[in-house]
């Protein structure tokens, strides 16, 4: 699969009670990491076999907790100005995360919501 899905993020309105309910709904390891974007701390989501994510405060106020799901692509720039170019929105515009990679969030025509991700090439 050339775009496979590499991350799912819970952008939610209560945090420590999300936390509770997954920690004790599934058997995942989840480490708080810092990140000032995400309002101060950022939960990574280990889940063992298939696809990980995190969990933050959501960052749109007023809107209702969701999850988000993330595809990798080779071209973040290029990959979101296509989904622009195709009738999609841009909701939030290419930004970098840490010293992992970039994000942006788009909508399509249909009113979905999908995040893409470029990873940063690890060091060798």
């Amino acid at each position: 699969m050339a775009n496979p899905f590499v991350h799912v993020e819970l952008n939610t309105n209560d945090v420590a009670k999300a936390k509770s309910f997954y920690g004790k709904l599934f058997d995942w390891k989840l480490e708080d990491i810092p990140n000032d974007a995400a309002g101060g701390t950022y939960t990574m989501i280990g889940v063992g076999e298939g696809t990980g994510g995190g969990l933050m405060k959501n960052p749109m106020p007023n809107a209702p907790s969701m999850w988000l799901a993330y595809v990798l692509v080779d071209d973040i720039e290029a990959s979101t100005k296509k989904a622009k170019s195709l009738g999609g929105k841009v909701m939030k515009e290419v930004t970098e995360v840490m010293n992992m990679g970039w994000l942006s969030i788009i909508v399509d025509p249909t009113g979905a919501m999908l995040g893409l991700w470029k990873a940063k090439p690890r060091a060798k």
